[in-house]
């Protein structure tokens, strides 16, 4: 590819061949979208509810968290969690 302008332009090549969906892999997997689908409309609909406390779940972030987490239990393509770092 060569920069010239504000948009890259490879030799011989198309813009749309050089970003392709075919070349780019899916970072969820299915089961895993299903299941953040399924705790959105159970936060939506009131029921969701939080592990440990059981207090019902409000946030946004925090129902998808829930879902991703339900998703790598049941063994869906999931990313890993971010592990923080300990400082001694």
């Amino acid at each position: 590819m060569v920069a010239s302008g504000p948009f890259p332009v490879a030799r011989g090549k198309r813009v749309t061949e050089i970003y392709s969906k075919e070349e780019q892999m899916a970072k969820y997997g299915k089961k895993a979208s299903e299941k953040v689908e399924k705790a959105m409309h159970e936060r939506k609909k009131g029921t969701l509810k939080s592990g440990r406390s059981g207090k019902k779940v409000k946030s946004r972030k925090q129902a998808i968290a829930i879902g991703l987490s339900q998703a790598r239990r049941a063994g869906a393509k999931v990313p890993r969690k971010k592990s923080s770092s300990k400082t001694k």
